[in-house]
Order: structure tokens, then sequence, then C-alpha cells
């Protein structure tokens, strides 16, 4: 099997190759070029190294990164990994480290923040997704609850029980044949993240010899993880919202040599390192890296203020909680990954050979972090609901709390195991709600997701994948009730008041964005949050890292916790019906009301505060409908803004039947970079919750370059067909000016062998080179470290190995020389590789004379073996990109 891009109408990238490493240096090459600046960036986040290039706004990040030994733990679990996966994740990296270069130059993020791409070191896909994922539990809950029962007392420990601030939930629903029409399963549903741009997950097609596995990858991870469809199963996650990282108080000291720990069983002995953070346009940052024997800590600092570290002696150790302050002054994180040393990797590569729900259950038995529901079906009847990850058994207070680390009764007791799961006997709706998982953790979704999807899919038995979409954009909030309940019985209300309650009253409930009660129904929720967060202005001004000011603000607290506090019985002096009533009374002094998509709209995320679109497009309404409790999820910040940042961040559709009929969407596009027409040609179906088929027609990526040179013609590159152009090659490599290729003596059987191995190749590529319609050479690219020739110097990531070999005719003055310029300026430009290498003979003088003129730099020789078994001494040569 050739290796080979192909793009849909969409941009979609659908990858084949003759092998799995051939396939996932692939996927590495097409991620670099597609997103370079999201690769690049997510990297910088793992290092801790983003605010030399983003500034002073990320030093949280990095300070966090770093204290968290997030790139220390990706190290660990790719060192833990089996030699087979290792090599593995490599090839991906290789294959990013070949091409970021040229997808940085593409990407304008790098030119406006100076950024230069960096080579990646074998573990960056796991730091990435440590990354993406360290927050994914909501280990910042506890500095709230601490905080709050610190105030309140510890009855108001989960006064503020929701689905929090913390960006994460998911819709899933599996339909099995018995309610469908085809009579085999379908796989549906939508995780919800932060809309960013680019988006988080890429849509990709994976095929080679041992599997042709189509879904939803993370760019700069390889595989697919989560959601996939090899043909005959199809699987899909949503977050458990399990509870498995802990926070400790920490009681540190310094001695003469050494910083200590205070443990249950006496002072013991931390790590501590200093570090230092670049940040772009201010001071650097000195950051002490300390790891007690609970994990690393992520609050405290070393000298001075809050969480600093005393002298020697017991009279100097950091109280728990003192001088004013709510929260302890220096606090460690404790995690899985950092514990364990896996991060469950081995999954990713064993998912895409699955071809039934055996196959995919055994795999999730080794995966880590983040901990997830499981939902697949097979052709074969086979189903599966689970969930899968490492949840350690300890206190329940840990899970509440940040705990104090030198109390007993604290510590890690082993996993919790099996994990929970349940038969399948009917369609099954995921949606983060308190169901399956409900022992692995303390905050979940509120369930009227849940509910929602199983009333909707419960009420047919003839579905198809073409009616997902309807469950997909159903807007029913089943919370409103909540809200409307308090609008009863109300006595006193001005007309206006009174005529906006009887709307409210006959409102179908749905969250549409062309409903202007929607919108008014939202007007009254936001100004009751902001009257009952009133209420509790003692909880404002937690003392915590900014990077953790999210978790503790107590808008977004009764925001999300809105329907809890409204019910509770722990806040007897607050007049919930009394601000109902002021609530209306607003909104409908200022009625009438603008639709429900007016102000809910899509605002993605970018570093850089990028827009969507480019000067030269036109921009189209991002109105929104939907809400945080509809199954089409889409999460403002009531009481603060109607503007959408967390939404679906892919949708899909997995059909058992016939896996050409699934479909999907994803908010923007194929690619990362600004104006691309693959950016966000997705959008308007994304923002009607419709979906694009998966398995479409597809046409091979174009790499042909055309340019017209004065005075010397149309030069044409295009990729060489070791079929169609046999004779040429053959007749060229053959000639007695080709003796330094080493080919004369093979047969024309042998060439088109060998050149039916290099198509077969991702790291090797041949193109025709045309002068006004007539072949005048041979172009040969390759990536040096998968070629002899990487092993006779220091590789650059990003470095393009040449071989070049014009075509016999008569002398033309100047001819080598332009034709050399041109290509350079295709290899440099087009492909956008920083550095080429050359490897003629030694005894090739014409040659390296010729490359010496054309402004290449001579090297180091090497030996090097021909194709025919002999071998050359060649003379290495180097140009960079001016």
């Amino acid at each position: 099997m050739n290796a080979r891009v192909f793009r849909d109408s969409y941009g979609v990238p659908h990858l084949q190759a003759g092998d799995p490493l051939a396939l996932v240096y692939l996927q590495g090459v097409n991620a670099a070029r597609d997103r370079a600046w999201q690769l690049e960036l997510e990297r910088r986040r793992c290092l801790g190294t983003s605010a030399a290039f983003l500034g002073a706004e990320a030093v949280g990040w990095d300070v966090f990164a770093r204290q968290a030994r997030l790139a220390d733990t990706a190290q660990r679990c790719f060192e833990s990994l089996d030699g087979e996966t290792q090599e593995w994740v490599s090839a991906y990296v290789d294959g990013v480290n070949h091409a970021l270069a040229g997808g940085a130059r593409r990407a304008p993020e790098f030119a406006e923040t100076g950024l230069t791409p960096q080579q990646w070191e074998p573990w960056a896909p796991l730091g990435i997704w440590l990354t993406v994922h360290i927050l994914f539990a909501g280990f910042p809950s506890k500095l709230w609850r601490t905080h709050v029962a610190s105030i309140l007392g510890d009855d108001a420990l989960e006064l503020f029980s929701s689905e929090g601030p913390h960006g994460s939930g998911s819709n899933g629903w599996l339909i099995p044949g018995t309610h469908t029409a085809s009579g085999q399963p379908i796989v549906a549903g939508d995780p919800h993240r932060y809309v960013e741009n680019p988006g988080v997950y890429q849509q990709i097609h994976l095929t080679c010899p041992e599997y042709d596995v189509l879904g939803l990858a993370v760019p700069g991870v390889p595989g697919l993880a989560h959601f996939g469809h090899t043909g005959t199963v199809a699987w899909a996650i949503t977050n458990a919202m399990a509870d498995y990282q802990d926070l400790y108080a920490e009681q540190l000291r310094r001695t003469a040599t050494r910083v200590e720990a205070l443990g249950p069983d006496g002072w013991e002995p931390a790590t501590a390192h200093t570090e230092v953070v670049e940040v772009a346009g201010g001071d650097p940052v000195e950051v002490e890296v300390i790891e007690t024997a609970r994990g690393p800590v992520i609050i405290g600092a070393a000298d001075g203020g809050a969480g600093m570290l005393g002298g020697g002696g017991a009279e100097d150790r950091q109280a728990t909680v003192g001088g004013g302050r709510t929260l302890p002054a220096v606090i460690s994180l404790r995690y899985p990954p950092r514990v364990t040393g896996k991060l469950g990797f081995e999954v990713m590569a064993r998912l895409l050979r699955a071809t039934t729900v055996a196959d995919v259950d055994a795999a999730f038995d080794d995966w880590v972090e983040p901990v997830n529901v499981v939902l697949a079906a097979d052709t074969a009847g086979g189903l599966l609901h689970r969930t899968a990850g490492v949840v350690p058994r300890r206190a329940r207070d840990n899970m509440l709390r940040v705990v104090p680390a030198w109390e007993p009764g604290h510590q890690w007791d082993g996993r919790h195991t099996p994990m929970p799961r349940a038969e399948v006997d009917g369609p099954v709706a995921m949606a983060n709600a308190r169901e399956l998982a409900a022992g692995l953790g303390v905050e979940f979704a509120a369930p009227y997701r849940a509910d929602r999807i199983r009333e909707l899919v419960n009420a047919r038995r003839d579905w198809s994948v073409d009616d997902m979409p309807g469950i997909h954009r159903d807007t029913y909030l089943g919370s409103a009730g909540a809200v409307l309940d308090l609008l009863t019985d109300l006595d006193g209300l001005s007309d206006q008041a009174v005529a906006l309650r009887n709307e409210l009253f006959a409102w179908d409930r749905h969250m549409d964005a062309t409903s202007t009660t929607a919108s008014s129904y939202a007007g009254v929720r936001k100004a009751l949050v902001s009257r009952l967060t009133d209420h509790f202005a003692m909880l404002e001004n937690a003392d915590v890292p900014d990077i953790f000011s999210p978790w503790v603000d107590s808008l977004a607290h009764v925001s999300y916790a809105l329907e809890n506090l409204l019910a509770t019985d722990l806040i007897p002096h607050v007049n919930v019906r009394w601000l109902a009533r002021e609530a209306l009374e607003e909104v409908a002094a200022n009625s009438p009301r603008p639709p429900w998509g007016e102000t809910h709209q899509l605002a993605p995320l970018h570093a850089l505060r990028g827009p969507v679109f480019a000067p030269s497009e036109e921009p189209i309404d991002l109105g929104l409908s939907g809400d945080h409790h509809c199954v089409w999820s889409t999460s403002s910040l009531p009481g603060l803004s109607d503007v959408c940042i967390r939404a679906s961040a892919a949708r899909y559709a997995w059909d058992l039947a016939d896996r050409s009929a699934s479909k999907w969407i994803v908010p923007l596009g194929a690619s990362g970079v600004l104006g691309d027409p693959h950016h966000h040609d997705q959008l308007p179906l994304w923002l009607r919750c419709e979906l694009a088929p998966a398995d479409a027609t597809v046409t091979r990526e174009d790499l042909s370059f055309s340019v017209a040179v004065d005075g010397f013609g149309v030069v044409r590159i295009e990729e060489a067909d070791p079929e169609r152009d046999l004779d040429l090659i053959h007749e060229w490599v053959t000639a007695e000016r080709a003796v330094f290729w080493g080919m004369r003596s093979l047969s024309r059987d042998e060439i088109a062998e060998l050149y039916r191995f290099l198509d077969s190749l991702p790291t090797h590529h041949v193109y025709v080179v045309r002068l006004d319609g007539t072949p005048v050479a041979l172009l040969q690219t390759y990536d040096p470290l998968a070629d002899p020739v990487g092993a006779a110097y220091d590789v650059e990531a990003g470095d393009l190995g040449v071989h070049l070999l014009v075509a016999p005719g008569d002398p033309r003055p100047g001819f080598t020389g332009t034709l050399i310029e041109v290509l350079i300026g295709y290899l440099f430009e087009q492909l956008g590789n920083p550095r080429i290498v050359v490897d003629p003979d030694v005894r090739n003088a014409p040659a390296i004379d010729r490359f010496r003129r054309s402004g290449f730099t001579l090297g180091p020789e090497a030996k090097i073996s021909h194709p025919d078994g002999s071998t050359k001494t060649a003379q290495l040569a180097f140009r960079r990109r001016r």
C-alpha cells in the first residue's frame, strides 16, 4: 500500500500507508502541516515555556506546569511504555519533526509571536495529553470547597454541588439494533469542551494493511483515543466525572541541606530545585519546584509570603490555615500518572486494531487518565457500557477538600477495581450524570441531559444515522422549572412583570436561537444569579494563584449550582422568592428582549485572541441555540454573560450497519491556519447542528507546483507515478551520466520494485520536473532520519534530503543553476523545510561545485550504500532558507 494523503471536500485527511509505523509517521506529518501552531503551543505549555512568546498572561500556567512536573511526568510515562508503543509514538514524533517547520511557515501566529518551532522530544505527545487533561477532573474545586467550609462550615462543603466551571462534559448514546431501522447499533454523541481555535479534535481516517479506522484525533497525539470506528466496532467516551486527584496541605521546613515535609510518620525529605520562566516583554520569574512524598507542590513559594518555607525549627513550620487565610499556604497535588508512571498510551495503538467489543473492552482495561465512561458496539452483536481509568481508593474527605498531609488516613490504598460496568439491554445514555460512575466521584452533572436523551432514544425503534442530528439539536431545558416555579403566587407584580410571567409559563422551554421568550428566561435567570451571588460576598477573594481563579469564583459557582441553591435549606436567611420577583421585574422593565441567538453567540478561544475570520472573509452570524443543560449543550455563564465558550467540540454518529453512512462535524474545520479554505468551512453546519459524511469521496492531495520563470519557461513539479513514469525513470537512472546514482546495473524490474517501494514510504517522495511540458529532471526528497544519510551528521528538525538528476540533453548555459534555484524555491517556500541536505558522490566534482555555487555549504563526508549494493563516499552539503 502506497503512502498517500487524500482529502475530502472539507479537507479532512484520509491517510494510507504500508504499515502502522509508516502510517503514524504520516499522521504526525499531517498534524504538523495542518495544526502547527496548536501542536507547538501545547508542547510549550507542557514544558512551561509559553510565557516566553505569549507574555505575562501565560506566566501563571507556566509556573503551574513547572511545579506540577508535567514534562517530567510525561517523560516517565514514555519510559514505562513497552518497546513497541515507544516505537509507535516515536514514529509520530519523527513525522511532526520533519514537517513542523513547514507547517509553521503557513501559520501566522509564529510570525506574530516570533516563535520558532523546536525539535520535539519522543515523549512530547504524552506531555500534550497530560497538559490537555490535567485540569479535567477539576481538582481546583477542592480549593473552593475548602474555602467555603472555612467560612460557612462543613455543612456547606457540597452546597454548590452541580456541574462546576471546570470545562468538561459530554453526551453519548448507544442505540442497539433492537431500536434501529437497520438492526445494527448506532453509537453517537458529542464531547463538550471549550471551543478552541483551532479545535481540540481533528477528524481523520487512518488506513494500512493491519487496520482501517476513522475517528477523532487529538492534534499532537497519535492514533484515536476517544472516538473511533474500525468498520466492525465503534466506540465513544464521556467524562466519568470521577475524582482521582488529591490536594494535600503541606508543612515544610528547610534544613541546612534540604527541604523536608511533615508526613504521617514525621519529617521526611522532599526534593527541591529552581527553574526560571522566561517572559516575553517582562522579567524572568524564578520558581522553586518542590515535591513531597504526596506529590508536587503547586501552591506555595520558597521565600516569604504565602506558602513560604520557614527556617529549620518547628516554630517556623507553615500553619495549615492562619493569618486570615481560608486555604493552606502550601498545597501539593497527587495525580495517578505522577504516582504510577502510566498514562495509558498503550491503549491507543490497541484500539486501532480492535475488531470487536471484546477488543475495545480489553484495551480500556489499561486506560489511566482521564477517567471515562465508554460505550461500544460491534457488528456481531457485542455491546459495552463501562468506566475506564485509574481512581485511587482513599478516604472520602480526600475527594471533597484539601486534606492535611501529616495526618494518618489520607494515603492512597490501591485503586478501584474492577471499574464499574453495566449490562446493555436497551438504549444507553451517558451525559456525566451520577449513574454508572457514582462511586468514583463526588460532583456530577445534573441529570437533565441524560434524562432527555433517554426519553428521546426510547421514543422510537427505527432510528437511523440520518436521524441523529434530531437528538443532537434538542433544545429542551429541563432545569428551567426550578426558576419558573419561583414565579408562581407572586403578588403585587407590575403589569409588565405579569405579562412576562404569563409568557414564560406558556413557553415550551426550548432554548432556540430565534426565541425571544428563551432570551427573557435567560435574562431572569441571569438577574436571579446576580442577586443570589450578592448574598455570598463573604466567599469572594479566595487566596489562590490566578490560574485557579475560575474555580473559586462565587458567581460561577452560583450560576452552575443554581438549582441546588434554590432547593437547599442551608441558606434560610436568603429569600429566594423575593430575589426572583426582583429579577422578573428587572427583565420586564427592559423588554422586549432580542432573540436568544443575538446574545448567545459562539466565541472560540484563541491563545492570541485571534479572529475566526480572515480580513478578506465575510463573517457569518455565530448565534446559537441551546443552553448548559440542553442536549444541544452550549454553555455561557449565567449572571455574567450569554456568550458561549463551551459547547460540542465535535459531533459524531457511528453506523455499525454501514460505516460509510457515518457522520461527523467539528466547530471550525480541518485546518488550523487562518485563511485556509478549510479553517472554518464546517462552521455553518455545526451552527445548525447538522453533520457531514465521515467516509466521503476523497481525492489525492495534489503536491504539484508550477512557476513561470522569465527567459527560462514554465517549470512544473509533480509527483512521479512508478508505473506511468517507469520508462522515463529507467532510462535516466541507467544512463551514463547517472553513474553516481548506483543504479546502472539494475534491471527494469528491479528499478520498478525500488520506486514502488519509495512510493510506499511517507518519508520519501519522487517528483518529475518538466520545463514547458518536457521532462527535464528527477527530484527525490527524503527525511534524513529515515535514510542512511541521517546517521552521518546531526539531523535538525525539518531537514530535507534531496537527490537531483538532470536529464540527458544538449547543454544550455545557466540551465542547471536556474533549475536548482527554482527547485530550492519550491522546497523552501512550498514545502517549508528550513534546511536542505544533498549528498553527491565525492568523485562528482561538477555536482559539488554546482551546489557550492548555488549557496550550499560543504559538510562532512559519509559512507552511503547504493541500491545495487555498492557504497559511495558522499560529500554532504547544506543550504538554509534565507
